[in-house]
């Protein structure tokens, strides 16, 4: 015992020695980080939130039917969407989706921000791109089977966000997680079958990556025209289409760049459908009853208890339970329960510790919301009402 205590003494004096004689010593991994001055409470209501789906495809992909660009965007605007990604597949069109998607005359709207993008369909998986302008997709297609790192240079190159679509299975996203902005964690309004993708971003998040969870339709199919195209396609409208799920982002203005930008910087929840009810999760830092942060704001932590608030917006049920399920470092934290009214909301208090990161995020679950649009949408995505995005503390801002 005396040998153990001497080595580790000498270890530590030659550490400190090597220190004091300008030598570096090893850095602290988990040191807290640098991350910048703390947002103040105007940030949280200087902002707009907007709702939109961030992955569906039109005839252009060549296995969508029923599908064109003007019935996807006539129906967006039908149930208040603000804005939307139409992802049509590149390999259909060997990576030109400049001439197809986009040059669509059918390509416009009066009041949805449209976003160009598309579905990188890769041997190794696939993945969408946003952007709020025109960009050289073309580039991207044409490096999608070279190593991450060519990948990743003619994505920054490029200044596209790019997201890695149903990660998990049979076309799992098979490049590195540091190329990408965001992960799409709700595939479709079958939520049942998110679990692995779930596990993955808490997998990346607890190894220091703050990736933006996302959600996306991934609809291919319209409303048939024939009985014979009702039986072919399955996954048809009544099932699941545009907003099943429904990604929110608290952008800074009614911009197409705001919208990726919030898809970057994570002050984004997911809701079953358009109108279930939006996540929001807040943090008091001082519990001095302000909440300072937001699901996405990455903070110091001093060593003394936050108050977190997660708070429904929207249509909730009078007097029903919903159930918010809080995740801390991946692993479950606590489970609350919130009574649905004119202020469904919950509150909770921990201790991020000062060394080393910690994230929450929260899952709410309760009485699935109307989608009279694409009825059969509630019964596949079950009690699940929506998820958040987490509040970070000690996460590297470069990272």
């Amino acid at each position: 015992m005396r040998a153990h205590v001497l080595v580790s003494s000498l270890i530590l004096a030659g550490c400190i020695s090597n220190s004091a004689h300008g030598q570096a010593s090893h850095s602290n991994p988990w040191a807290p980080v640098d991350v910048g001055p703390l947002p103040s409470t105007a940030s949280l209501s200087d902002g707009v939130w907007l709702k939109g789906d961030l992955h569906l495809h039109s005839r252009h992909s060549h296995d969508s039917t029923n599908n064109s660009e003007a019935k996807i965007i006539a129906f967006s605007e039908s149930v208040g969407m603000d804005y939307l990604c139409i992802t049509d597949h590149d390999n259909h069109v060997q990576g030109d989706v400049a001439h197809n998607t986009w040059a669509d005359p059918e390509f416009k709207s009066d009041s949805l921000l449209l976003l160009y993008g598309g579905e990188w369909t890769t041997t190794r998986g696939h993945g969408n791109v946003f952007s709020a302008r025109p960009y050289d997709h073309q580039r991207l297609y044409d490096v999608r089977d070279q190593r991450d790192v060519v990948v990743g240079a003619v994505k920054k190159e490029l200044g596209i966000h790019l997201s890695a679509n149903h990660p998990s299975g049979k076309d799992h996203f098979g490049y590195s997680y540091d190329i990408v902005d965001s992960i799409e964690v709700w595939n479709s309004a079958v939520w049942s079958k998110n679990a692995n993708a779930i596990m993955i971003w808490d997998d990346m998040l607890s190894s220091g990556r703050k990736l933006t969870g996302r959600g996306g339709s991934d609809s291919h199919h319209g409303t048939p025209d024939t009985p014979e195209q009702a039986t072919k396609n399955t996954y048809q409208r009544q099932a699941n289409y545009v907003g099943t799920p429904t990604t929110w982002v608290f952008a800074k203005a009614r911009t197409s760049q705001a919208v990726v930008d919030t898809l970057t910087n994570g002050r984004v929840s997911v809701s079953a459908n358009p109108f279930a009810p939006r996540v929001e999760f807040y943090a008091d830092l001082d519990q001095d009853g302000k909440m300072e942060v937001m699901m996405g704001d990455n903070t110091k932590a001093t060593g003394k208890p936050v108050r977190f608030r997660v708070q429904l917006t929207g249509n909730t049920v009078a007097g029903a339970a919903y159930t918010v399920k809080v995740i801390k470092n991946g692993d479950p934290f606590s489970t609350l329960q919130a009574i649905g009214g004119k202020t469904t909301m919950v509150e909770f208090t921990d201790t991020p510790i000062t060394i080393g990161r910690t994230y929450y995020r929260v899952e709410v679950e309760g009485p699935p919301t109307a989608y009279p649009q694409v009825p059969e949408s509630m019964a596949l995505s079950g009690n699940m009402v929506g998820l958040s995005n987490p509040i970070y503390f000690n996460f590297d801002p470069n990272f």
